[in-house]
């Protein structure tokens, strides 16, 4: 059984992880070990190379409180071109994949708020009146009218993230 452990302690990014997991390696084939860990970077990171390093430095965190693992996995989201995303980034003790998430515009009224220094979290909980939206839904719930969510989307960025661990041609 697989050991990983996701530097988080959101549900969303719990079970997009847990789900990719099981996909890729096989139902029941993984054990998950959510660990809160900080990522070095603002609570609201903009830009992809801001996110990114959110993401890998969350990695390197989880992997120090926890270095019996076989994975460590984290997911950074951030707000780029007028957009939120997310990178996802795993490491094993031999290899990393990473992937970029999709996308989605924000309306100007919630770009607004964040360029001013808030959170989109927050933001998008004030705005809804759904408390800790960032923990559910989120706002790609909120505007896909619930077609996607931030852990179906994030579901893939990690499905995407894990191709060098189960295709040998990336070794």
């Amino acid at each position: 059984m697989h050991h990983v452990v996701c530097a988080t302690s959101n549900p969303a990014k719990i079970k997009a992880i847990l789900h990719a997991f099981h996909q890729i390696f096989g139902e029941g084939s993984c054990h998950i070990d959510a660990i809160a860990v900080e990522s070095g970077v603002p609570e609201q990171p903009f830009g992809s190379a801001e996110t990114r390093a959110g993401a890998r430095n969350r990695v390197e965190n989880a992997r120090r409180e926890r270095p019996q693992a076989d994975f460590w996995v984290a997911i950074e989201a951030g707000i780029d071109d007028d957009s939120t995303f997310s990178w996802v980034v795993i490491d094993s003790r031999d290899q990393r994949g990473e992937a970029r998430s999709a996308t989605l515009p924000l309306p100007a009224v919630i770009l607004e708020r964040v360029r001013a220094g808030e959170a989109l979290g927050p933001v998008m909980s004030n705005y809804t009146g759904i408390d800790e939206i960032g923990r559910k839904d989120g706002a790609i719930g909120v505007f896909t009218a619930g077609k996607l969510t931030r852990s179906s989307v994030y579901h893939q960025a990690v499905i995407l993230a894990l191709s060098p661990f189960h295709n040998a041609v990336y070794r």
